[in-house]
């Protein structure tokens, strides 16, 4: 991923992204309040536990941020083309710009992306080759912290014992129940839909085909040869290092991919 900050002036990108965060804060702040601080100090759970649950949160919402404010690959309006590679070039009807396969115009950021995957109004940016690894840690953490919240919200009524309610905030006391069923519920919903957000992802990956190009049908299996998953993979996060996969505090570099793992379409 390069250092350029992307921008997107959406109200409703705003507005979804708002709504994210919004969650996100709102399990951040009540579930350590009313479950995991309670249970530590009476000795249920042990402090790895809310350790965890405090570095998936941050692991969740530093994905969303940079996944967000990234350049997703937008095109430069005058590129430089290789002369090795005018061939996989193509001119962009929309924005009578010359952009590589591969490349779609996104009309609500207004220019092109390299590989675009889709536009997400829920992180206000596009999907591409820049940041889509971004995205997809994004939904591998934001189902990790999903699963761990439902899991407390369970374990607090059902499994752990119960809390002696001394020296609790008021507010907290009375309103212990609604808070977590308000919890469960966004949990569940966010878990729902993220999952299967995930799933095509990764199958995506495994063909290494686009959900522009699904949706166009304009990627054909006999068009390449099948890449390894680890290639695929490697392409996406920009590093064979598969610890790295699973680190959004880093700097992506992109990998060179032969031309004859090329894809034309």
């Amino acid at each position: 991923m390069g250092q350029r900050i992307h921008f997107v002036v959406d109200p409703q990108g705003w507005c979804c992204m708002g709504l994210i965060i919004f969650v996100w804060l709102y399990n951040t702040i009540f579930i350590p309040k009313v479950i995991l601080f309670p249970h530590y100090e009476e000795g249920n759970i042990s402090v790895v536990a809310v350790l965890c649950y405090y570095f998936c949160s941050l692991f969740c919402i530093a994905s969303l941020f940079r996944a967000s404010v990234a350049d997703p690959g937008k095109l430069p309006e005058n590129p430089k083309i290789p002369i090795t590679e005018r061939e996989r070039w193509e001119l962009c009807y929309k924005c009578n710009m010359m952009r590589p396969k591969r490349s779609h115009h996104c009309s609500r950021c207004g220019h092109c992306v390299r590989r675009m995957d889709h536009h997400c109004p829920w992180i206000n940016n596009c999907v591409g080759e820049d940041n889509h690894w971004l995205f997809l840690q994004l939904c591998f953490y934001t189902q990790i912290l999903s699963s761990y919240t439902l899991i407390l919200d369970f374990c607090h009524y059902y499994y752990f014992l119960p809390l002696k309610k001394e020296n609790w905030d008021m507010f907290v006391f009375r309103h212990e129940l609604a808070l977590l069923r308000i919890s469960a519920f966004m949990g569940l919903i966010i878990l729902g839909g993220i999952s299967r957000l995930f799933y095509t992802q990764l199958m995506g990956i495994f063909t290494d085909t686009t959900s522009i190009e699904k949706m166009s049908n304009c990627c054909e299996d006999i068009s390449r040869p099948r890449k390894p998953w680890q290639q695929t993979f490697s392409e996406v996060f920009g590093t064979h290092w598969k610890i790295l996969w699973f680190i959004p505090f880093r700097q992506r570099q992109p990998l060179r991919v032969p031309y004859h793992f090329a894809n034309h379409v």
